[in-house]
């Protein structure tokens, strides 16, 4: 190893050369070379997988991605929206609570809040906000959890649109966030700002079954999106940081924290004044909650019946028991005649596919009137549960087998038990466990918590499932519908007394005895054959020989006027069923069968001479589209519930005709409105005018059925016809006498009370006027020399039995 020597001058400024040698420029570039290429190579290689990583997002090569159709035209469920004739919203149809708005529709408030709350560049930046990424980076490295989040309003709706799946790692997860950073870019692109805040507004989903800003604000506030108070905005907004949690049912507390900091979010960004601000953050929440439940609400029954004629499948005999033809028979005469029965399956979409009323958003117009609906509603209500409810309570206190009647034995009243714990949902799901049927009615015993029907409202108790059963059959039901005459457009809809508990609707499903009811049919047949009103006949019983060879006479339930001449408006006044009897001599049960099939009556009809007591089950919608007959000066309308349906921009797809038919010239027509009003004026349905003080001119009919099982009434005016119909769910519970089980005191109540408040509601205009004389009709109708006699009998205010 040589030796350094010491005394060796080295310049500093000379290059190290090892060799010795002079290096050129050249090598000085090569040298410099290699590191650049490798820098730009590495950048521009990431650049390229940059590019190629987002085209990969993009295009879903690392899940799912939404193409441009999708994002033009963003699928929702949207719920179909039921309005009545005066355009109040009666109810929905849905999976989801959804309806849309458009952005003028949105309350100020709500936009100011939200933009101040999640995203306050959103005018500014194009779907990604890079000083938001900055802010969550910088609060990532320093910690600070108060940095606030990255998400702006476009990201929040690509979530929202296109939900997050099944994260299998964190790697999912950062794969999931590019793709929302391009979904909310390609929102952008797609949208303006307007709409891409109405989408979020129509999208949330804010619990409690209020998915989007209308359905929340009707909820919350019983309001709509553009009435909304500034308070009451900033706490909608506020849930949609995490609507579970901010819950303002069962976190009020942390709710209104959370409005009161977006409040301050809009003081803090110049939306507000502070001043304001501190005095709004002092107001409770004041929910105004109105639960969604289609059970509750207006019409009830009616949006249950619209749901399962527009929905109803196109009926096949195999799907019918045997006993049941009858219904089939009137299913398949609906589907070929009604275009709104099974409408949804009878029409398809562009796509070929049918309409859903659940999610696409229809909006369905009827012709029930709010107002109307309402005192329908209460006139059932007042009735059935202030009055007649009672009496009937106390005269079953006593009874061997209450509610039931006394004369039901008590193998009868097992059977009647037996078979309504068959029908049950409890046994049909006991049943599937493999409990035989002694096992369930033991079941059926137990005792076990419920909250039960009250007319003061539902209680809580402890009762068997059999007691409960006894419970509700000893409640007193109700149909009632009422339709304008000239355009068969039903105004008002009342399957039974409370829809939650007694779901079975006595309007158009349930059918009983129509009773005296029916008498007018009869009498429409005379008047066709150019009798009148004031004609007289024998007051004395009429014999009909029955195909078997045995005579059959019907009975009067009162001896007045036995045997002497009377009119026939005094016949159908006092329902005498020697008057009728002798006007069926004068034709025959078929013709009255083929009268009542013009008038609209599908129901099975026996063509006996016991036709006219009304033994016949027919419906409230039935009877009522007949007695329109008589009103529309004899044309018979077919009752409506619809009057069109649009689709969810406004498009119309339906529109109801009136299906019309003559049944009667105008002449029978008038005449029978006046006999109907001898009823009113001097009848059984004199009530009417002293004590429910009507005065106007009315004509009706009562009807009460063998052993008081069922009590009817049904009343025209020149304007309005309706019908009701009182009784128990089964006919062996009943009143035990005509005082009270009679159709004048059972049925007819509730008719008054109804025609009383749609009078006095000014704002519908109802008139009070006479039923318009034909021309050419010149028949005197003042029979009041024949009737002083009868007007000063001491016949209370009785309805025929109508024994058999």
């Amino acid at each position: 190893m040589s030796e350094i020597n010491p005394n060796l001058e080295i310049d500093p400024n000379a290059e190290l050369n090892p060799g010795n040698e002079e290096v050129s420029s050249e090598s000085k570039i090569k040298i410099y070379k290699k590191p650049l290429l490798i820098f730009w190579s590495i950048f521009i290689v990431g650049i390229v997988c940059v590019v190629l990583f987002f085209a990969g997002v993009s295009n879903g090569t690392f899940g799912f991605m939404p193409t441009f159709e999708e994002l033009e035209n963003p699928k929702s469920s949207l719920a179909t929206e039921v309005y009545t004739a005066d355009g109040e919203l009666l109810g929905k149809f849905y999976f989801q609570n959804r309806s849309f708005i458009d952005h003028d529709e949105l309350s100020t408030y709500l936009i100011d809040a939200l933009i101040a709350t999640e995203d306050v560049r959103f005018e500014s930046h194009s779907g990604i906000d890079l000083r938001g990424l900055g802010r969550v980076f910088k609060g990532l490295i320093t910690g600070d959890s108060s940095a606030g989040g990255g998400s702006t309003i476009s990201q929040q709706l690509a979530k929202m649109l296109f939900p997050r799946e099944e994260f299998k790692n964190k790697l999912d997860i950062v794969f999931r966030k590019f793709r929302e950073w391009i979904i909310a870019v390609k929102l952008e692109r797609s949208y303006t700002k307007e709409e891409i805040m109405t989408m979020y507004f129509n999208k949330y989903d804010f619990l409690n079954l209020a998915v989007g800003i209308k359905s929340a604000a009707n909820v919350y506030f019983n309001t709509t999106p553009d009435s909304l108070k500034l308070e009451q905005a900033a706490m909608l907004v506020g849930m949609a940081k995490n609507s579970s949690y901010f819950n303002p049912l069962r976190r009020p507390e942390l709710t209104k924290g959370r409005r009161n900091t977006v409040l301050s979010q809009m003081v803090k960004y110049g939306y507000l004044e502070n001043q304001l601000a501190d005095s709004l953050k002092q107001l409770p929440l004041g929910i105004d909650y109105q639960k969604v439940d289609h059970k509750r609400g207006m019409a009830p029954y009616f949006r249950e019946y619209l749901r399962m004629s527009l929905t109803a499948n196109k009926p096949e005999r195999k799907n019918y028991p045997s006993w049941n033809m009858q219904k089939f028979k009137q299913d398949s005469l609906e589907w070929e005649i009604n275009p709104f029965y099974g409408w949804c399956n009878k029409n398809q979409k562009a796509d070929g596919t049918p309409y859903n009323i659940y999610k696409d958003g229809l909006k369905i117009y009827t012709t029930l009137d709010s107002r109307m609906q309402k005192y329908a509603e209460q006139a059932v209500e007042e009735h059935l549960g202030l009055d007649l409810q009672k009496g009937f309570d106390r005269e079953k206190e006593h009874h061997r087998n209450p509610p039931f009647s006394d004369d039901l034995s008590d193998e009868a009243f097992e059977h009647q038990m037996d078979l309504s714990i068959r029908r049950s949902e409890r046994h049909r799901v006991l049943k599937k466990k493999g409990l035989s049927f002694e096992q369930i009615k033991e079941n059926f015993k137990k005792p076990v918590k419920m909250k039960i029907f009250t007319w003061k409202g539902e209680r809580d108790t402890i009762i068997s499932p059999m007691d409960s059963m006894l419970y509700y059959k000893g409640f007193l039901r109700a149909g009632f519908m009422s339709m304008v005459p000239q355009t068969g457009e039903v105004r008002a809809y009342v399957g039974g007394p409370n829809y939650k508990h007694f779901m079975y609707d006595m309007v158009t499903l349930g059918k009983r005895q129509v009773g005296s009811t029916i008498k007018p049919f009869l009498y429409t047949l005379a008047m066709q054959e150019g009798l009148t009103p004031c004609d007289k006949v024998p007051n004395i019983p009429q014999t009909f020989i029955l195909p078997d060879g045995t005579p059959w006479t019907s009975r009067n339930s009162t001896e007045a006027h036995s045997g002497e001449m009377v009119t026939l408006k005094w016949g159908l006044a006092h329902s005498v069923n020697n008057i009728s009897g002798w006007v069926l001599k004068q034709t025959n049960p078929e013709a009255v069968v083929s009268m009542a099939r013009k008038m609209g009556v599908v129901s099975k009809i026996e063509a006996v001479p016991s036709i006219y007591l009304g033994t016949s089950d027919i419906s409230v919608y039935e009877m009522v589209g007949a007695y329109g007959s008589f009103a529309n000066k004899g044309v018979y309308i077919k009752p409506r519930f619809i009057t069109k349906i649009e689709d969810s921009k406004g498009n119309l797809l339906a529109q109801s005709v009136p299906q019309k038919n003559e049944v009667m010239n105008e002449r029978t027509a008038y005449l029978m409105a006046n006999l109907l009003q001898g009823v009113v004026r001097e009848g059984t349905g004199r009530r009417l005018r002293f004590k429910y003080h009507l005065y106007n001119p009315i004509g009706g009919k009562t009807g009460t059925t063998q052993n008081h099982s069922d009590g009817w009434f049904m009343g025209i005016t020149p304007e309005l016809v309706s019908g009701v119909w009182v009784g128990a769910e089964d006919r062996a519970i009943r009143f035990e006498g005509i005082r009270l089980g009679q159709g004048a005191n059972m049925a007819l109540p509730i008719w008054g009370l109804y025609m009383q408040k749609v009078y006095a509601d000014k704002t519908l205009g109802m008139k009070q006027g006479d039923f318009e004389k034909p021309r050419g009709v010149n028949i005197n109708l003042d029979c009041e020399a024949v009737s002083n006699d009868n007007s000063n009998s001491t016949t209370e205010d009785f309805d025929d039995e109508d024994f058999f």
